[in-house]
């Protein structure tokens, strides 16, 4: 049977990426790759990484009338997302995000929203329908403010569990966060949220920091070590990821929420839901790229068969 409908409102960027051996220091110059355009933006990704694993998933956002919108709307549909609510701007350009990858797989992205700063509340029309019938409605902070919360109110009222990546990190209202089903965040943005530090005070104490702005259940990632699970008053409970040789950690968060996503429109608890995740986010570090480092079903069934 076919899982309830996964529905992605957020970002599609073109991204820009050139790997170097090392971050330049300012004021320095240093020689990179060739120049690759792949397909991107946290919406996308996260969209992608359900589609190919098999969820019903509906894009909703924004991109120009340009080469690179066209490359972000095929990259989707080939991965089996709906992207008839995808709209075409032919006033600003398709978002892009400058991206430099060094030899320890670790990146430095520059974001410019493009066509996604178009993504407001009055303009999205139409597509505001994907929501009806949703079971998970994925959001990240890469589209307006406004839209984000409105969307978040929306999909609460018509029983769809919202699930919010709070990046790129910011300020938010505390109604969007009251609003959202299942927030999702690493243990740096935990920390700031929740002004309490995992490290220094335990997860129990970050989670009783959290519940204060009305967030009872969150996945935490950190980083190789994998994820904490915090589900209403239950101990936080550690989830470790795959140990793997890095290539490139570009859009292995993305990964992990599209996964997770995937796997709480199927019904699964979250802790069991964040243990897929992981696995995703780890695949996705052996591959060069964000979307194109994402498996299908076949792809991560051998790399689990590997472990």
């Amino acid at each position: 049977m076919q899982s309830p409908r996964i529905v992605v409102v957020g970002s599609l960027n073109a991204d820009l990426v050139v790997r170097t051996a090392r971050f330049p220091q300012p004021g320095e110059t240093l020689t990179g790759s060739e120049l690759a355009v792949i397909p991107g933006g946290k919406g996308a990704n996260q969209a992608v990484a359900a589609g190919r694993l098999g969820g019903d998933v509906t894009m909703v956002g924004a991109v120009g009338d340009d080469a690179h919108g066209s490359l972000l709307r095929e990259s989707l549909s080939s991965s089996g997302v709906d992207v008839t609510r995808i709209a075409r701007r032919d006033d600003v350009a398709t978002g892009t995000a400058v991206i430099t990858v060094d030899d320890a797989g670790e990146n430095t992205i520059i974001v410019s929203p493009g066509a996604n700063g178009t993504l407001t509340p009055d303009r999205i029309g139409e597509a505001w329908t994907a929501l009806d019938g949703a079971g998970v409605v994925c959001l990240c902070l890469e589209v307006p403010i406004d839209t984000v919360l409105e969307t978040a109110r929306r999909g609460a009222a018509a029983g769809a569990l919202v699930l919010l990546n709070l990046s790129p990190y910011g300020p938010v209202p505390e109604e969007l966060l009251q609003a959202t089903g299942v927030l999702l965040v690493n243990e740096h943005e935990a920390a700031d949220l929740a002004r309490v530090d995992p490290e220094e005070a335990g997860w129990e104490a970050t989670a009783t920091a959290l519940r204060s702005h009305g967030i009872r259940r969150a996945v935490v990632t950190t980083g190789a070590a994998g994820s904490v699970v915090i589900d209403g008053e239950a101990d936080p409970t550690s989830v470790p990821s795959p140990t793997v040789d890095a290539v490139d950690t570009t859009g292995c968060g993305d990964a992990f929420m599209g996964a997770l996503a995937l796997r709480l429109a199927a019904g699964d608890e979250l802790v069991d839901a964040a243990r897929f995740a992981s696995t995703v986010g780890s695949y996705a570090a052996t591959g060069a790229g964000a979307q194109a480092s994402y498996p299908d079903q076949e792809q991560l069934a051998a790399f689990l068969e590997q472990r």
